[in-house]
Order: C-alpha cells, then structure tokens, then sequence
C-alpha cells in the first residue's frame, strides 16, 4: 500500500488524539521510546498488522512486541506467573520485554504471535508513549521502525528515511535515551533470555535471585530480535577488529585512532546510545566494507555485542 508523505506529529495531547485516531482507522504510527522507535498499529486488526510486515518486508514467523501503558494492562491479555510479577514490578515501565503464556480471550491478532501462543509485552519507559498508549487505549503492535533487517531508528528523522510512503505517520519524541531494543525474558517455564538489551541479564538474575536459561537462537524465532541477519547496514560488517583494513571505515570503541567511535571513553552506556546512530552514519557515508572494535562482553555490552554479530552475519 502507498500511504500520502508521511506526517510528522507534535507529542501534544491534540497529536496524541490524531495519531490514535489514525490507528483505531487500521493506520501505521511510528512513535518514540526509550529505547528505540517503534512502529505502531492496532494490535488486535489483522490487516492493520499485517500492514506493519508490509510496510517493514518482515518474515511472518518472526513475533511481534505488543506496547501497553501499565502492568495492569498486560494482565488482560496474559497470564502472569510469580517471576513475570517480580520482573514486572522491578522493570516496569522500562526496557524489558516479557514473553508470556496469551489468554484464550485476548482477541489479539494471530499475525502479532505468529501463530503462536505466548504474547510478547512492554510498557516503555518514555513520557510520549505513554500519553500516546493512554489516548489509544489497547494494545500496540510495535516492532523496530524500520525496513526489516536494517539499522533500527532512534530518531524520527531515522524513521522518516526509511519508511516514507510505507507508513502514516510518526511521533516526533526525540532521540532515544537507551538506543536498543529492549531485553526480552520468557516467563512461560523456566526463565529464559531469549534477547539482551537495555536491562542487563545480571539485573534479571539480581531481580529473581537464580540464574535464567539462556538458549541459543532457535531456527523459529520465539520472540522478536531472534533471525541471525538483522540490524545490519549497507556495507559488510568485520568484529573484533584491532585496526581498519584497506578500504575498511573503522568503528571504534575506546581509545583508538578512527573519526566514527561509539564511545572514545569505552562507556558501554554511551556506545549503546550511539550505536545505530552510527551504523545509519555509516551507511550515509557509503562504508561497503566496516571493521568494529572489540566491544567487553559484558552488562550492556552483551546487547552491542548480540546487534554487531547480527549485522555481520551473512545474508542471502
């Protein structure tokens, strides 16, 4: 579907009321959260949904995040155990994403679960999603912003160069204060990470005090952000790498030699922030060939670490 330019809306309660009508219409609505844009639609309309795979290019067996503004919320469309009540209470609203056994009675669209029969939650953390998720009112399919495997927006401006005439419209709500998706613990058996993001594994394992399963990839994603190729810039993508090659733009880490640094500091926080911003720069730069500095495999680093190898590996 062609959509008319795309609109950029002011996160003011008369912005919050078109973009929710532009929703409950079976419309497409990126909006700003602490960790990334998300691209929004009514989670419980199938064809709407189904515009959010068209609009992206996304593989269908691959789940979608539902955004609800509170806890409460969450509980009429999932069953809650005592670990997703722990996690809940200590990360929300926040950068963690749950994925729970879904009611019989959701009356969510099976194109969000990929015909699965878990549900995956959030409440963000972010003043304009929430005044947006109050104004509509339901549950919000949101996956990244962007075009299916690319570089995941931060900005609205990101949004706009990579969905402009897919989608309706986007919140404007500034960058990104965290800057990658969320962590996504499975609350269905045993805990499990199925994602790093920006809650760190040791402050889930802190949280429940015992450690949580941490499974390999499964060839059937089970929750978003699981295919091997994702967020990945135009030019190829070398890891661990000392120095920049010949014909190679190096983005650093720590203290090295190179225009483009995630964190001169070697401040996993800080490079968090950063790293899709300078994946979108590399891209705008034309980098084809892109070496990245080693990144400590640890805390937030874990998450820089799942998105780099992800961009890196090989594609079809």
């Amino acid at each position: 579907m062609i959509h008319a330019p795309l609109l950029k809306i002011s996160p003011n309660a008369q912005g919050f009321t078109k973009a929710a009508e532009i929703l409950r219409a079976g419309g497409l609505v990126a909006f700003g959260t602490e960790t990334v844009y998300g691209l929004g639609a009514d989670a419980c309309n199938d064809t709407a949904v189904a515009g959010i795979y068209a609009a992206k290019g996304r593989p269908s067996f691959n789940p979608l995040i539902v955004h609800l503004d509170g806890p409460d919320a969450a509980e009429k469309y999932c069953v809650f155990n005592d670990n997703a009540h722990a996690l809940a209470a200590a990360f929300w609203p926040g950068a963690l994403t749950l994925v729970l056994p879904l009611k019989p009675d959701a009356g969510v669209s099976k194109l969000v679960t990929a015909g699965l029969d878990t549900l995956a939650v959030r409440v963000p953390d972010h003043a304009v999603a929430q005044d947006f998720l109050r104004t509509f009112a339901g549950p919000v399919a949101a996956p990244s912003a962007n075009p299916s495997g690319r570089i995941s927006p931060t900005t609205a401006d990101h949004v706009i160069a990579g969905l402009e005439g897919r989608i309706d419209a986007v919140i404007d709500g500034g960058p990104c204060s965290v800057g990658v998706e969320s962590t996504i613990v499975s609350c269905v058996d045993e805990p499990a990470l199925l994602r790093a993001g920006g809650i760190p594994s040791e402050a889930i394992t802190a949280c429940l005090g015992r450690s949580i399963l941490m499974p390999d990839d499964p060839d059937t994603p089970m929750s978003p952000g699981q295919l091997a190729s994702h967020y990945a810039p135009q030019g190829r993508v070398r890891l661990n790498a000392d120095a920049a090659d010949d014909g190679e733009v190096l983005l650093g880490f720590g203290p090295v030699d190179t225009d483009l640094n995630l964190s001169p500091a070697g401040d996993l926080t800080e490079a968090a922030a950063r790293l899709f911003g300078c994946l979108h720069q590399l891209d705008a730069m034309g980098a084809t060939r892109i070496a990245v500095s080693p990144i400590p495999d640890h805390g937030l680093g874990r998450a820089i670490n799942d998105r780099l190898k992800r961009a890196a590996a090989p594609r079809d």
